[in-house]
């Protein structure tokens, strides 16, 4: 399997493409800000073919090259239809102005082909297998996804702003709750195997393992603490 990933934009938001091999088709998964040309880098460099994309959730930094990466190559993207509004409103999303210092031009809007994800789906898409999960907590539609152990790959899971390594994403936005996310880590994420690679929307690749042993947001709900608030950062935009 081969997965290319780049930060992107002003919050270093992760961009993935996915794919079988070099050669082969592919699904990004979220091309947010400034996205567009290392999108189109990693297409060339390992010479894939994009059929979707899919968004971990709606928030701008994840969704703002959605419209010209779907439009260049007439694919379809999904989303939860908890964040759709977020593609054309994206500051009722956050509830404050983004600036037009920081973010420069913006390409607001749905694709043409804008499809929406439901929690247990199973996407075939590029030849992978992705299994959705919804997880509430950062944003009301975040979802993440999963593909499965394979041979001698363990299982990766792109978690979005859900989990990160040593944290979690932020909650104070509209549609956030801190309690949502600590059910959402509990019900998402401890079950899965300690071998289980996270890919993040934003910072270095983890595995639950590591972060069930150290991350203590996830160590707070595996011991069953409950919504109180920890002193540790949170991360995201």
């Amino acid at each position: 399997m081969l997965i290319a990933g780049f930060p992107a934009g002003a919050w270093g938001t992760n961009c993935y493409l996915v794919a079988p091999a070099a050669g082969e088709e592919c699904v990004i998964i979220d091309p947010g800000h400034q996205a567009t040309q290392g999108v189109e880098d990693a297409l060339k460099k390992h010479r894939l073919k994009p059929v979707a994309v899919v968004l971990t959730h709606g928030h701008i930094d994840h969704v703002a090259s959605v419209v010209p990466v779907c439009g260049a190559h007439d694919v379809p993207a999904w989303i939860h239809p908890a964040d759709r509004f977020m593609m054309t409103d994206p500051e009722k999303a956050l509830g404050r102005s983004l600036g037009t210092q920081l973010m420069g031009e913006l390409t607001v809007g749905e694709p043409d082909d804008l499809k929406e994800l439901t929690d247990g789906a199973e996407l075939q898409l590029a030849g992978l297998d992705f299994t959705v999960a919804h997880a509430p907590g950062h944003t009301k539609g975040s979802v993440t996804f999963q593909l499965p152990e394979a041979a001698d790959i363990p299982s990766v899971f792109f978690s979005g702003d859900l989990l990160f390594a040593g944290s979690i994403g932020r909650t104070d936005f509209p549609g956030g709750s801190h309690t949502e996310i600590l059910e959402s880590l509990g019900r998402v994420c401890l079950p899965l195997d300690d071998s289980t690679v996270v890919l993040s929307g934003h910072g270095p690749q983890t595995t639950i393992g590591q972060e069930r042993a150290t991350n203590p947001y996830l160590r707070q709900v595996a011991a069953g603490l409950g919504a109180d608030e920890t002193s540790a950062p949170r991360r995201g935009m």
